[in-house]
């Protein structure tokens, strides 16, 4: 199945989603900054920039830091994330765990060296890029 064939966000009805099309091979990269290679399926997007996309990346890609003015909620539903708040430790998420960062806060996330991670992201509001972030 295409990139193109999982599109759904400009449909009128309900879509029904099957794990194996969570993320296509032909996937496009998502917007923003990253080390290594991730892909992502938007499903829904508003006008009040709210989205919900998967985003799966390749075993050690992570995002750079960020924040979203409006927060973000990370649902984990393949494989074994790595995240991380400005100032606190790195915290391991495994398969149905979930993380939320509040509005503004600067975070990453990605997926372990061990093996390729799938994350239902859900963001809104504007988000700012900064600097690279190293795992520890």
């Amino acid at each position: 199945m295409g990139g193109a064939a999982l599109r759904y966000i400009d449909e009128d009805e309900m879509k029904v989603i099957r794990a194996a099309e969570r993320v296509d091979r032909d996937s496009p990269a998502p917007k923003g900054r990253f080390h290594g290679h991730a892909a992502q399926h938007t499903m829904h997007e508003t006008d009040e920039q709210t989205r919900g996309s998967f985003v799966r990346f390749e075993p050690g890609a992570h995002t750079h830091w960020h924040a979203h003015s409006g927060g973000q909620l990370l649902h984990i539903v393949e494989g074994v994330a790595r995240v991380q708040a400005w100032g606190d430790p790195v915290v391991s998420l495994e398969l149905g765990d979930t993380a939320v960062a509040p509005p503004g806060e600067k975070h990453w996330h990605g997926a372990s060296a061990g093996g390729p991670m799938t994350q239902l992201a859900v963001t809104s509001g504007e988000v700012t890029w900064m600097e690279e972030a190293a795992e520890t």
